[in-house]
């Protein structure tokens, strides 16, 4: 069938032709929203799971949503070796001058900016890949003294405050945020808490893996109580095969029963595995329906795509001394492991492949579901690591 009708879009963060089986998810932060800016308490929201399972995406479409009401909000990703302070200071600022531009009188949002100036001059010394320059003067007193914690606070209490008067919220949607170093994700937290507790309304919409659920426990006992931790997963089967069947259809294309239930089998109904095989079942078939046979001659196509892309870009950044680590968990199967199994694979003690473990959590490539456990962030990964090391040499 013709690739340039194709409805399917795998890539990283790019919005699928049917965003299935994610609706609630949508309406609850919906709502949150709607309640804070008519005035009442909402918690913020973190999105947390797997690769590939859609975060971003649906980040992404919260932000849009936002956006459609009018909602000033901030977006962005916490990149690795970059501070909160930098990623935040650009994007607070487009985000009061759209509140300066509002409608309703008051002069909080210019208090803010200038809040944010001094924010900019006390962080300017402590980081140093700050490299954005304001000229808007300062308010003396105000998120200037340089202590992240205390400054963060008093810049998301001006903006609350100028929200507020504005009768408005301010989103902060943050991707990525397993990333951020624990003093600044401590920062962000105690600032949020600050702000829920004054009822001003400024709120995080986050995503990350499943490791940021610890982190942030561990930056600030009360996160749990903060904010409503949501893990997203795979779809549900009908709702997987929903986001094969619909795009289709749209196109006047059929799947046969079989060949929806093979796609469901090789992806593990994760999303983002979904739009990469609904591709090239697509492309790989004559006509319409969609074969099972389609989709069995798609799936090595998929898995070479998947595994040049997708797959190496995170393998590629790993010491072999990480490899190994990831190649003695792929030789036990799916996981999660227990940290003991993957020891005696490689024939060490747990104590000796410890400090490895802890870089490959910190990289993003496992995390720790339970105490003593090790689970690999990328679904499907044992096997491509199985395919492109065959043995732990």
């Amino acid at each position: 069938m013709d690739p340039r009708t194709n409805p399917f879009a795998p890539g990283a963060g790019n919005p699928p032709p049917e965003l299935a089986g994610r609706d609630a998810i949508i309406e609850e932060a919906s709502i949150a929203l709607d309640r804070m800016k008519n005035g009442l308490s909402a918690k913020s929201i973190m999105l947390v799971g797997l690769r590939g399972v859609g975060k971003t995406v649906l980040l992404n479409r919260m932000h849009v949503d936002a956006e459609a009401k009018g909602i000033p909000s901030v977006m962005l990703e916490a990149p690795e070796r970059r501070s909160l302070p930098a990623l935040l200071v650009p994007q607070v600022r487009l985000a009061l001058l759209k509140l300066d531009r509002m409608a309703a009188a008051g002069d909080r949002a210019k208090r803010a900016l200038r809040a944010l100036g001094g924010f900019v001059q006390g962080m300017k010394l402590k980081y140093q890949d700050i490299e954005f320059g304001l000229d808007l003067g300062i308010e003396p007193g105000v998120a200037d003294t340089g202590d992240l914690s205390a400054d963060l606070t008093s810049l998301l209490q001006a903006v609350g405050e100028a929200a507020r008067e504005k009768r408005t919220v301010v989103v902060l949607f943050i991707d990525e945020l397993q990333y951020v170093e624990e003093d600044e994700l401590a920062a962000l937290i105690a600032a949020l808490h600050r702000c829920a507790q004054s009822q001003l309304p400024v709120t995080l919409v986050g995503a990350g893996l499943p490791q940021l659920v610890g982190q942030m426990g561990k930056a600030k006992s009360y996160a749990e109580r903060l904010f409503e931790f949501r893990v997203i997963g795979p779809l549900e089967s009908a709702d997987a095969r929903r986001a094969i069947i619909a795009p289709a259809e749209r196109c006047d294309i059929n799947f046969n029963d079989d060949a929806v239930e093979e796609i469901l089998r090789q992806t593990d109904r994760y999303p983002y595995f979904l739009q990469e095989w609904g591709k090239h079942s697509w492309n790989m078939a004559a006509r319409s329906p969609v074969q099972h046979g389609d989709v069995v001659a798609a799936t090595d196509r998929a898995l070479a795509e998947l595994d040049a892309s997708f797959f190496r870009v995170r393998l590629d950044r790993l010491t072999p001394a990480e490899k190994r680590y990831l190649r003695a968990m792929a030789s036990l199967g799916p996981g999660p492991h227990r940290s003991g199994d993957i020891a005696e694979e490689l024939g060490k003690k747990v104590e000796a492949v410890g400090p490895t473990r802890s870089n490959l959590i910190k990289k993003g490539m496992v995390y720790s579901p339970a105490h003593g456990d090790t689970a690999f962030t990328v679904p499907l990964f044992d096997a491509y690591i199985r395919r492109v090391m065959p043995s732990a040499d």
